[in-house]
C-alpha cells in the first residue's frame, strides 16, 4: 500500500467506499400497511428485505424491518421512510473503509503474486519431499488468499447496499426511550411493588417451609415438653458433703 502523506491517493467523496448505517422509530396508525409501504419504497429502490419481525395487532402492534438498500438511494429512502408516519427517532453512522479498501487491494495483489510463484516452484519439483512441502506451503496461501479475498466481498457488500434498521410502532405502543417519571407517587409506586414483591417472596418461602416444621417441629416441640415433666417429678439429689 502507498505510504500516507504526500504520495497517498487524494480521492474524492465520491471515489471513498463509505458504509452507511441507519436506525429509525416511527410510530404509525396502521403497522402493517406501512411495512408495506416501507418494502415497496425499498423495492422500487433497488434493495430488498433482510429481516421481518411482527408482533401484536391493532394499536399495540409493533413490527421491525431490516432493509438493504444501494448506498446511492439511501437518504431517499430513509426521507420516504420518514413520511410514513410520525417519526421519533432517527440515527444515521457512516464509515469511512477507504484505507481499509486500499490495503485489502495490494494484500490481495500481493497474495496473488505469492500463490503464483508457489504453484510455479511446485511445478519444478523433483523429490517427494520437496512436492509435500511446497503443496502444504501453497496451500496456506491459498487459503490467506480465500480470507483476504471474503473480506474485500464483505466491504464491498456492505458500501454498495446500506442498512436501514426500521422499527414501526402502533399508536399504544410504549417504548424504552420514554422519560421515567419522578416525583413522591411514583417513589410510593415503586416502594409498594417492592414491598408487595417482598411479601410474595416471604411467603412463598414460608409455604415452602411450613411442612418440613410440621413433621419436624410439632415432635420436637412434645419431646421438650415431655423431658421438662419428667425433670419436674424428679428432682435432682443433693449432693453429698
Amino acid at each position: 500500500p502507498a505510504p500516507a502523506g504526500a504520495g497517498a491517493p487524494d480521492l474524492r467523496v465520491d471515489q471513498r467506499s463509505i458504509i452507511y448505517t441507519g436506525t429509525m422509530l416511527v410510530r404509525v396508525n396502521d403497522v402493517d400497511a406501512a411495512a408495506r409501504d416501507a418494502v415497496a419504497a425499498v423495492t422500487v429502490a433497488g434493495g430488498f428485505v433482510g429481516g421481518d419481525q411482527r408482533s401484536s395487532v391493532d394499536a399495540d402492534a409493533r413490527a421491525e424491518l431490516t432493509l438493504r438498500v444501494p448506498a446511492a438511494r439511501f437518504t431517499g429512502v430513509v426521507e420516504e421512510l420518514a413520511k410514513l408516519g410520525r417519526p421519533e427517532r432517527r440515527e444515521i453512522r457512516t464509515e469511512d473503509v477507504t484505507e481499509e479498501t486500499v490495503d485489502l487491494d495490494a494484500r490481495i495483489a500481493t497474495q496473488r503474486a505469492r500463490v503464483d510463484s508457489g504453484r510455479k516452484l511446485l511445478a519444478r519439483a523433483t523429490t517427494i519431499s520437496d512436492l509435500v512441502s511446497l503443496e502444504s506451503e501453497l496451500a496456506k496461501r491459498e487459503a490467506d488468499l480465500a480470507s483476504l479475498e471474503a473480506k474485500k466481498r464483505r466491504l464491498a457488500d456492505l458500501t454498495a447496499l446500506s442498512t436501514i434498521t426500521l422499527t414501526l410502532l402502533g399508536r399504544d405502543v410504549s417504548t424504552a426511550d420514554e422519560a421515567t417519571d419522578l416525583g413522591f407517587m411514583t417513589g410510593l409506586r415503586g416502594g409498594w411493588k417492592v414491598f408487595l414483591s417482598s411479601m410474595t417472596l416471604l411467603l412463598t418461602v414460608l409455604g415452602a417451609l411450613l411442612p418440613w416444621l410440621v413433621v419436624v417441629g410439632v415432635p420436637l416441640a412434645a419431646l421438650l415438653v415431655l423431658l421438662r415433666r419428667r425433670r419436674r417429678r424428679n428432682p435432682p439429689a443433693a449432693p453429698v458433703g
